[in-house]
Formats: structure tokens, sequence, C-alpha cells
């Protein structure tokens, strides 16, 4: 988006947007307290429910650090559910996600979560909603992960997480449309952990890093590569997720020479996106292959990623679910 360049800083458009800046955090903050004061209904769910969101606009890293509280979760013999909105797909009601859906029907980030197999998946523009048909159909679950939706004040929340994106950090920390973010600064003091992606965690943070050494092929993945493999070969690059130069830098880090192309977020692939003549290989992230399958051919690579941070997180989320189970 032309915009978001201008989130980094201040430019003289910031002399137009700024009202406009004022007159969304007031919605926002009375949005807010209408919930607050119980003049908006909020609902809870019979399971505890921990919500892994964000306070700013594009991708920070909250899907792989969904993964793996999923995974936590299970080690520590829970049994995990996973809500998302479904952003980008077609549903309209609660439905379940399963490996067989496409990206256009349940959304990218939902469809890469499912095809992990660790927990059910469902997806719901109203989160309650979703939340019930889970529980429902999976009563075996005991806690709800929640993919998004630290601003969908309808569900109640035992435990909030903000992730913030290390590189990126908050911007011009103004709020939509002279900068990035969907609520103050200040909202920041009253979740449970803020949750780092890269960068560098302050004190009180939790540091997350994105790791990723080894690529499956989109049409055979069950034939892996390394990215020495790819060293001596034409390599393009495609990544149609939040921050794509967080991607291409990786890809060089792990020593790779790459021709870039970034796209819009939640961009829907088609065919002619991956028409490099010259490519030996295509390399994109996991977000990315859900939508580019149906038309992959043997040069398309996936980088798969996974979140790594201190256990400590963990720790602190099982003290306060525990504690509502006590009570």
């Amino acid at each position: 988006m032309a915009l978001e360049r201008h989130w980094t800083g201040y430019t003289p458009l910031h002399l137009v947007l700024l009202p406009l800046s004022w007159l969304f955090g007031a919605l926002a903050a009375a949005r807010r307290t209408l919930y607050r004061l119980g003049l908006l209904a909020s609902h809870a769910l019979p399971a505890p429910v921990i919500i892994v969101g964000n306070i700013s606009v594009g991708g920070s890293g909250k899907t792989p650090l969904t993964l793996w509280l999923a995974q936590q979760l299970l080690d520590a013999g829970w049994h995990p559910g996973i809500i998302s909105r479904g952003y980008g797909g077609s549903a309209t009601h609660p439905q379940e996600v399963r490996k067989s859906n496409t990206g256009e029907q349940v959304g990218d980030e939902p469809l890469l979560m499912a095809q992990r197999e660790l927990c059910p998946v469902w997806i719901g523009r109203d989160r309650v909603a979703a939340g019930q048909a889970l529980l429902a159909a999976h009563p075996e679950c005991d806690v709800i992960l929640s993919d998004d939706g630290l601003q969908h004040y309808r569900l109640r929340r035992d435990f909030e997480i903000a992730v913030v994106d290390g590189t990126r950090r908050l911007g011009n920390e103004q709020l939509l449309p002279a900068g990035p973010l969907r609520e103050p600064v200040a909202r920041l003091l009253g979740v449970d952990a803020v949750v780092v992606n890269g960068g560098s965690a302050k004190t009180g943070e939790f540091a997350m890093q994105l790791h990723g050494q080894q690529f499956y092929n989109l049409l055979n993945p069950t034939t892996l590569a390394q990215p020495a493999d790819f060293t001596e070969q034409n390599v393009h690059a495609v990544a149609g997720i939040g921050h794509p130069e967080r991607f291409f830098r990786h890809l060089e880090s792990l020593g790779l020479t790459i021709t870039r192309h970034p796209f819009p977020d939640h961009h829907p692939y088609r065919t002619v996106d991956l028409d490099f003549s010259d490519a030996d290989a295509i390399l994109m992230t996991e977000k990315d292959a859900v939508k580019c399958a149906a038309f992959a051919n043997e040069h398309c690579w996936v980088l798969r990623v996974d979140a790594q941070m201190n256990t400590s997180l963990t720790e602190r989320i099982l003290d306060k679910i525990n504690g509502r189970q006590a009570a």
C-alpha cells in the first residue's frame, strides 16, 4: 500500500491525515469504553481464550507464534483449538478448515495452520461463534488460541499477547491513517505479554525469532532441498506477506542471491505471477504456497519457518489459565 511509506516518519501528508487519525482514535476509544462498561456485550467461552494479536496493521508474526503456542500447549497436556477470522476467504459463517480447502475459501493463514495438523482450526468473522462451533465439534478442546482478534472485544479473553515487528516496531506511532496503529501505543501496557519478532526486545518483552533453513518442493512436498542446492542457480523469490523484506533478507542470510518480487499482503496469486522464464528456482513462504499450489510448477520451493523463543512465555500462560481452572 502506497500509504505505508509515510508510516515510518512524518511527511506533509500528515497535516491532512492527522485529523482523520484523531477521529479514528476517538471512535476506537469509545468502542473500548462501551465494552468495558458492558453497554456492548462480550461473551466468554467455556474454555480459556488466548489472544495472539497486534496493534498495528501488516504482518508481525502472529501465525508462527500461534502454531508455536499450540505445540507448547500440546506438550503440556492441553488440547488446543485455533480460531481465526479467515481473512481473504469467502466463508461467511463459522466452519472448520480442512487441508482440502483453498486459500480463496478459508484464507491463507488458517489453511497454513490447518496443514500443520496440530489441532482443529475454525474460521469466522464472529470469533465468539467460531469458538462455540469449534468446541461443539471438538469437545476435547480445553483451550482456544485466537490468531488475531486483539480488537475483537466481543470475545472475552484470559490472556492477551501483542506481537510487534522488531524491525519496524510501531512506525511513527500514529493511529490510522496517519500511521500504522489500530490502537494507541498505551494499549501494550494492558496486555499480558508483548512478543517482539526479530530485532531487539526491550525489558519485559519476549524475544521471538523465525527459523527456517529447509525447503520443500511445492508439487512434491517430500522432496527437500537445502540453501546450498540453490547457490549456483537463477533464483526468484516471491512474497505476498505483511513485510516481504523480512523474507528476502532471511533468504540472503542463507547465502542466496535472489531476484525479489514483493506483493501486497494476502495477494491473490495467479499463474502470471510465477512466470519467470529464466528461473531455476522460485522460492516462497508457506503463506504464499497455499495460494499457488493449484498452478505451481516444478521450480517452486517453499521455506518452512518456525517460531523460536523462551518457554517462559508458556509458563506465564499456564499459570494464568491453570488459575482460571482452579477458580
